[in-house]
């Protein structure tokens, strides 16, 4: 694939501004408050496996509405505490997997909670074990419009709000520092980091690999891929609701989250990437407010960006700040 977004030249400056609602803060803040009645303390069951240098327990904390939210918890075999902490959202149509699937961040000596993402789960991988009881109406296939024409039923709405309360839960944890928390996530695992990231206070680091849910005005026009054009196939069938639809979005834009994000930054982008254009993610990196900020690129990659070769880069990273 050969690259079709702006050059890196152009990419390397490109801030766009976009659209932001009045109320986009009073949202998040009502949104939270009102997920934030219940106790974020998460119930925290240990299992048995046969990975003797970690040790790994089943989690569940109230996400959204209270609901009940499924979460891996690894830990260095036989840690106290307290230690600092990764938590990590999934990618576009997977979910938590099995215990033990991801070991890196408790091998390097983190707590490392890895979140379900609700309803999801059944795309690719091990599977998820969250559920999303909400109904959202008309949708097209997917989950980029679920109850898309207002923002109190839009499904990200609920994801951010369990992404928000996922570090809320690791900072109940005995076992982990508070004040030491990063959050991190590839794809759509990327862009809901950056939304924790912008709706949670005192955050470390934040560490969106080829981030997705980021300038979707530009994004939906620009790439012929899913999950963007599950988009455009709502609107060419609702025709004339653009309007509405680009307001709803307009609240859980990454660009927007990214502006409120006073975490230290270590983003990546690949320049053939066509699921999620490189302009739009520099839209976000653009607006990062912490001027302690750095972008990994990948010039000859697509929406696989660094994938082995980025983990080793964000584990400095973060070690350098801790």
């Amino acid at each position: 694939m050969p690259r079709f977004d702006l050059s890196p030249a152009e990419l390397a400056d490109y801030a766009p501004d976009v659209r932001e609602p009045a109320d986009f803060d009073a949202f998040w803040a009502d949104t939270l408050a009102q997920s934030r009645r219940w106790d974020a303390s998460p119930d925290v069951v240990r299992l048995e496996t046969p990975y003797t240098l970690v040790d790994i327990f089943d989690v569940t904390f109230p996400g959204f509405g209270g609901d009940p939210v499924k979460a891996w918890l690894t830990l260095p075999a036989g840690a106290e505490g307290p230690l600092p902490a990764v938590v990590e959202y999934q990618g576009y149509g997977g979910g938590r997997g099995l215990a033990g699937e991801r070991l890196g961040w408790a091998a390097a000596g983190y707590a490392h909670l890895f979140m379900d993402t609700r309803g999801q789960g059944s795309m690719w991988g091990s599977g998820g074990d969250t559920l999303d009881p909400h109904g959202t109406g008309p949708s097209s296939s997917g989950f980029m419009t679920r109850g898309i024409e207002d923002p109190e039923t839009y499904y990200y709405r609920r994801v951010f709000t369990d992404a928000v309360r996922a570090v809320d839960a690791m900072r109940a944890l005995p076992q982990v520092d508070a004040d030491r928390i990063a959050v991190c996530g590839a794809s759509q695992g990327g862009g809901i980091a950056i939304a924790a990231a912008g709706l949670s206070d005192g955050l470390v680091a934040v560490m969106p690999d080829v981030p997705f849910l980021c300038h979707f005005e530009r994004a939906v026009g620009l790439t012929g891929d899913d999950p963007y054009q599950e988009v455009v196939r709502y609107l060419a069938v609702h025709r004339g609701r653009d309007e509405r639809v680009f307001e709803t979005l307009s609240y859980f834009d990454g660009v927007n989250m990214a502006k409120r994000a006073d975490a230290a930054a270590l983003y990546s982008v690949a320049l053939m990437d066509t699921i999620c254009p490189p302009s739009t993610v520099y839209a976000a990196y653009n607006r990062h407010t912490n001027p302690a900020k750095q972008i990994e690129v990948y010039t000859h990659n697509g929406h696989e960006g660094g994938q082995a070769f980025q983990f080793p880069k964000q584990a400095r990273f973060l070690g350098d700040l801790i």
